[in-house]
């Protein structure tokens, strides 16, 4: 019987939790710019008609 190759499971577990940190990091980032430009919209659009009207 081979011996099991543990260097090989050890990389694989490493790779499976890089990948899912990155998915994790772009949805934060996802998230982020989607509130961010949300909220910059709403600043904007908000602040415009006061200028207007002063």
């Amino acid at each position: 019987m081979p011996k099991p190759n543990y260097n090989f499971e050890k990389r694989q577990r490493e790779l499976a939790k890089k990948r899912k940190q990155d998915e994790k990091n772009a949805r934060k980032r996802q998230a982020r710019t989607g509130t961010d430009a949300a909220s910059t919209e709403d600043s904007i659009s908000s602040a415009q008609p006061d200028r207007a009207e002063g």
